[in-house]
């Protein structure tokens, strides 16, 4: 009867500790079709097998103002949303005023804090996730997540100028690992400096399976350009340095990876 006690007892705490801590681990499950947002950000310049050039005026494009320089915004978002905040699609939809607030509640905890226990998150009503929310309330979102302007001036970003080495890569790589395997999001800032074929930011959040035909690891990224579906970034140990999926914007191959908004100056 003791024994049954205790084993009675100790499934009970178990059932309530699983409780506890199991809407914290999800909460690190990013999948893109669920946790990234759905519209894109767009380049200042108009790219071609990536040369830059500027872009054409027109009537439509006066029509539409373009969402710019915003990938760092948007990762940071991507990664707060999957911290401090919580869905609640049986609620009622806030008005555009309430939801720029709650928004705004959201961004000001600081993208490196731990993740926040779910009775605590900021809640959103009236939607399951931040892709339906994104969707269908976008340009409420693009208006209070932030500017993109002061990403230029992050005290992180010296280090394109510094730290160009294959052992400073191979730290990186060792760190992204680490952080996947915590289950962490891993912001990567992107650049090729002196170069500047790229100079952007990505979401890594999910390493691929090894293949058999080469001994590269391969990762899934979110990537603010490309709202409608993840992209890869490449780790090559022979060559001790990444590679970056080639588009319109970039021609593919090398780029540098940086950590941020891992730690505060990051």
């Amino acid at each position: 009867m003791r024994f049954a006690g205790r084993a009675a007892l100790g499934l009970c705490c178990g059932i309530f500790f699983c409780e506890l801590v199991e809407p914290l681990m999800a909460a690190t499950d990013f999948r893109f079709n669920r946790d990234t947002l759905s519209f894109a950000n767009s380049t200042v310049f108009e790219y071609h097998e990536g040369k830059a050039s500027l872009r054409k005026s027109g009537a439509a494009r006066e029509r539409t103002p373009r969402y710019t320089r915003r990938c760092f915004v948007m990762c940071r978002t991507a990664v707060q949303f999957t911290k401090f905040a919580r869905f609640d699609p049986r609620g009622a939809p806030l008005s555009d005023k309430e939801l720029a607030e709650r928004i705004r509640s959201l961004t000001k905890h600081a993208v490196w804090q731990a993740s926040l226990p779910p009775a605590e998150r900021v809640v959103f009503p009236g939607y399951k996730n931040l892709r339906q929310l994104s969707h269908e309330r976008g340009w409420v979102l693009q208006k209070n997540i932030g500017l993109g302007w002061p990403t230029y001036l992050r005290i992180g970003n010296w280090r394109m100028f510094n730290n160009h080495g294959r052992k400073y890569q191979s730290k990186m790589h060792e760190q992204l690992n680490a952080a996947l395997a915590r289950r962490e999001l891993f912001v990567a800032y992107l650049s090729d400096f002196p170069i500047l074929h790229i100079n952007h930011a990505v979401l890594v959040y999910d390493r691929k399976p090894a293949s058999s035909k080469d001994k590269a690891d391969r990762y899934n990224c979110y990537d603010p350009n490309h709202p409608d579906g993840p992209r890869e970034l490449v780790w090559l140990p022979d060559k001790q340095e990444f590679n970056f999926e080639k588009d319109q914007e970039f021609v593919g191959g090398f780029a540098r990876v940086f950590r941020v908004y891992s730690r505060p100056l990051q």
